[in-house]
Formats: C-alpha cells, structure tokens, sequence
C-alpha cells in the first residue's frame, strides 16, 4: 500500500489516468452489456475508453501547469 502512495505521490496524472480509465471501463461495461458488441468491438471501445482517460487527464493538468508557473512567477 505505501508503494501505491509513494507511485501517486510522484506521479499523479498516471495514476489519476488509472483510476478515471478503470472507472470509465466499469462505466462503459456496465452501460453497454446488452448492446451485443463483438470481442473486436469490445476491445476497440476499451482501448478508446483508456485513450480518452489519458487525453482528460491530459487536459486537466494544463491548469496545474499554469498555477505554477504563476506561484512561480510571485516568488
């Protein structure tokens, strides 16, 4: 457990892409479990799910970047 605080503690848009891409993944099998897709389509759905995950996690650490540069620029 420690290496898992120690691993988000140095690095948190890896391990904030983890946990938002397994919560979308259970999202989107939950969702769509009727739907009938096929294990292409699945897996196709999946890898884009993750994708997606990442280019969020992405977006959002612009704000990050920009209060430090200003925290920066105060000092």
């Amino acid at each position: 457990m420690e290496r898992l605080k120690t691993f988000a503690t140095n690095h948190p848009q890896i391990a904030s892409w983890v946990v938002l891409a397994i919560g979308m993944v259970i999202i989107l099998i939950w969702a769509a479990r009727d739907v009938g897709f096929t294990a292409g389509q699945w897996l196709a759905m999946v890898i884009t799910t993750i994708l997606l995950a990442g280019a969020s996690v992405w977006i959002l650490g612009w704000g990050d970047e920009d209060e430090a540069e200003a925290t920066d620029e105060a000092e």
